[in-house]
């Protein structure tokens, strides 16, 4: 019996999703451990009475452990900007980080993005206890000096590796690794440490030791583009060597970005716009609801972690499903591709804004709140074959640069949420996280609407530069 090796292009998709799984782990499992890091500041305050604060489960010992713990004693504000500062370093590497991967390839890119983030989630305990909250921001901003490159670097991978026709699925597939591992970070996060006991620190320590682990298989396995694969089949070079030439993949013209094409771009501007809104929506989720949950619903920590990994399980079984069924669209033809992106986007943007007005209304109803998020923030998986694609539809030779700039502005939705929280829920009331909900909802809204009005999924003419100025050469000589 021969053993045939499988398609590199998904060996190279599954590789890029663990990745990918692995740097969201690192980046927002602090959104739980600091839960346990930080003495309860609304509780530590005598005297202070809130009519609408929700009622502790008399019924679960534990529960009462919520009250209690924390080393650190940092105000609402200041945990706001520890966990905003990872994005001060997040947004300064992504337009860096396009260019380099675009010029070099993004396996090496990659891989040191990943280094440099797991070496720093590795010291993030020596940094908070040597040197305080400023060390531990100054950590968090090298990890995202690290992590800035990494959508840059898998937008250029996708790109060399991935077909149109097969976009949706593999794209969604790849990118849908964030959603796994915030499943994994919150799940794993909350056992360790309401069920083993470890102490916060470990949390690091383990996350840190498995990214290391995944640098050394990528090392070995992966190739930035199939010309430099060593084992490629000659079926599947062939197949990946017509769709190069079919979307005009041209590494000679990258040499020359056609920047000015590209910032003035109305359907790269409204792709900024959608993913700002995204970027909103889903860091006040991922960075904040464990606080939400602990200090306003009183869960365990146990609980906690447990409950917000499943928005993530279903955002991510969604992504992957909803990847194939856009691709089925396209195929059949019943819509096209602009269309798809826009529907598709506009789903992930009304479900999730659903989700959270009938969670912040839910009061204390724990269940009633918990379903509201898991439900509405599982639609947001079919953002993922839409928005998440676009900057490939737009421009396969420039998809690092492209990608770079779009989550490089939107990623300022990231600085802005965790410390706009802390202003706005200084006692963690109920209403004062209503408040910060309809925000949300808001920006949501708001921002599809536009990416609906001037949103594209064609490539762009600015997509190849020497094959625009020769056929504008070729016009004028005609005439």
């Amino acid at each position: 019996m021969i053993l045939t090796c499988p398609p590199q292009r998904y060996v190279m998709s599954i590789l890029c999703f663990a990745g990918l799984a692995l740097t969201y782990i690192m980046r927002f499992c602090l959104g739980l451990v600091i839960t346990e890091m930080v003495v309860p500041q609304h509780i530590a305050k005598p005297g202070h009475y809130d009519p609408d604060a929700c009622p502790y489960d008399t019924s679960n010992s534990t529960a009462h452990l919520a009250k209690e713990g924390g080393e650190f004693h940092w105000s609402e504000s200041t945990q706001g900007l520890i966990l905003s500062s990872f994005f001060w370093g997040y947004v300064i590497t992504q337009v860096p980080g396009g260019i380099l991967a675009d010029k070099f390839g993004g396996k090496l890119i990659l891989g040191i993005g990943l280094a440099i983030s797991s070496i720093g989630t590795l010291i993030t305990p020596l940094a908070a206890r040597t040197g305080g909250s400023a060390a531990f921001m100054a950590v968090r901003v090298v990890m995202g000096l690290g992590q800035g490159v990494i959508y840059p670097s898998l937008h250029v991978l996708a790109a060399n590796w991935v077909p149109t026709e097969e976009r949706g699925r593999l794209g969604s597939f790849i990118f849908a690794g964030a959603n796994f591992g915030n499943v994994i970070s919150m799940s794993l996060t909350g056992v360790m440490l309401g069920q083993f006991h470890a102490g916060w620190p470990v949390v690091f320590y383990v996350y840190g030791i498995l990214g290391l682990g995944w640098l050394s298989i990528w090392y070995f396995l992966a190739y930035s583009t199939p010309l430099e694969h060593p084992s490629l089949s000659d079926h599947e070079a062939k197949y990946l060597r017509q769709y190069s030439q079919s979307v005009n993949i041209n590494k000679e013209s990258r040499d020359s970005t056609p920047w000015k094409d590209i910032l003035t771009s109305i359907p790269l501007w409204a792709l900024i716009i959608g993913q700002i809104g995204h970027d909103w929506g889903l860091f006040t989720i991922i960075t904040d609801l464990p606080k939400y949950m602990k200090s306003v619903m009183h869960f365990t920590i146990t609980e906690n972690g447990l409950l917000l990994s499943l928005p993530y399980l279903l955002m991510w079984i969604v992504a992957i499903f909803s990847g194939y069924f856009v691709d089925w669209i396209l195929r059949k033809q019943f819509f096209g591709r602009t269309t798809t992106r826009k529907i598709f986007t506009t789903v992930a943007s009304v479900g999730p804004a659903v989700g959270i007005v009938g969670a912040t209304y839910a009061g204390c109803n724990r269940s009633f709140a918990t379903i509201s998020f898991i439900i509405g923030m599982g639609f947001m998986g079919f953002f993922y074959p839409s928005l998440k694609v676009n900057a490939l539809d737009l421009s396969p030779n420039y998809a690092g640069s492209l990608s770079a700039l779009v989550m490089g502005i939107g990623a300022v939705s990231g600085i802005l949420t965790p410390y706009l929280v802390g202003v706005l829920t200084p006692e963690s009331t109920l209403l004062q996280w209503r408040l910060v909900f309809w925000i949300s909802v808001g920006v949501l809204l708001g921002t599809n609407i536009l990416y609906i009005i001037a949103g594209s999924g064609d490539v762009q003419p600015w997509n190849n530069p020497k094959k625009e100025k020769e056929e504008r050469d070729k016009d004028s000589t005609m005439l």
